[in-house]
């Protein structure tokens, strides 16, 4: 991961907090002080919590079946998260396991997902009816449009998490204070959660806070690149370790062939002094010797 400097969170405006009537006493910790009326962030407390959360990140995402969902629905988000995105669809070489909620959160997404994932299989079912035209046949066009009204409905709701098949791993949420509901559901099913937290929230419902800026586009493009160019970095880690795997069980396959091919050769070796008669091998009985006066005899 790159190493982010104080200019550059200074730059993106991550130390803009909000006024000092809207702040959360909890927040105390990472403030630096209040400047007309509005408080200031500590950028060496964004720099640590930032470094800390990337490095989770990466850790979770070298587990190949880990998946990260990113719940960012403010409106200056929504730009930003498709851009990270569609970049990360480039970089990261195999299953990206992201997922996203952008419109707003899906209540039990977390703590009743058996039920949540109903609609997913739903929207599934109308996505694979709607792109087959032999599935359409026997049906009017009214049913058809009602299927796409249908669709969309569950897209707007559920189109960046329904190809989810478990409980997230973990969540990235953007606005802790916003997405509160997010909070006490990853809370109460034990997900570990990395967050933004402004001034205005609570920084230890969090269990990896960000104290930063959670309403400027610089503060959130410099935030959402780092996380996501962490977890990219160990979802590419993962398939290097993999073709590691794969040459050294090669060698190992090798190696044991050889071994094979050396003990057949010593069999082989052996058995050529060996005498079969019945069922029982016997070794060749040793020669007897002979004296001089024997020798003598045999030549007359």
């Amino acid at each position: 991961m790159r190493n982010i400097t104080l200019e550059e969170l200074l730059e993106a405006g991550c130390h803009f907090g909000h006024q000092v009537t809207r702040g959360n006493p909890k927040s105390r910790d990472f403030v630096f002080e209040a400047r007309d009326g509005i408080h200031i962030i500590d950028l060496s407390k964004t720099k640590e919590g930032l470094e800390e959360a990337g490095k989770f990140i990466k850790s979770l995402a070298n587990n190949p079946n880990a998946n990260l969902v990113i719940v960012g629905t403010k409106r200056q988000t929504q730009e930003v998260l498709s851009k990270e995105l569609e970049r990360m669809k480039g970089v990261i070489k195999n299953e990206p396991g992201l997922y996203f909620v952008r419109n707003r959160w899906i209540g039990g997404l977390l703590t009743n997902f058996s039920e949540v994932s109903k609609n997913f299989k739903k929207l599934n079912d109308l996505n694979r009816k709607l792109e087959n035209k032999s599935e359409q046949a026997g049906f009017t066009k009214k049913e058809i449009g009602s299927w796409a009204k249908e669709k969309e409905k569950l897209e707007n709701l559920y189109g960046g998490v329904h190809k989810l098949t478990k409980v997230p791993d973990a969540l990235f949420i953007i606005d802790s204070h916003l997405e509160n509901l997010a909070v006490i559901e990853a809370t109460k099913m034990n997900v570990p959660t990395v967050a933004i937290t402004d001034t205005n929230s609570d920084p230890h419902l969090v269990d990896y806070p960000i104290p930063a800026n959670d309403d400027a586009v610089g503060s959130l493009e410099l935030i959402i690149a780092y996380i996501l160019d962490a977890w990219s970095e160990g979802r590419n880690s993962v398939k290097i370790s993999k073709a590691d795997d794969v040459t050294e069980n090669k060698k190992k396959a090798e190696e044991k062939k050889d071994s094979e091919k050396k003990n057949a050769n010593s069999d082989k070796n052996v058995g050529a002094n060996v005498k079969i008669e019945g069922n029982k091998p016997i070794k060749n009985p040793p020669l007897p010797k002979t004296s001089v006066g024997q020798k003598k005899s045999i030549k007359k």
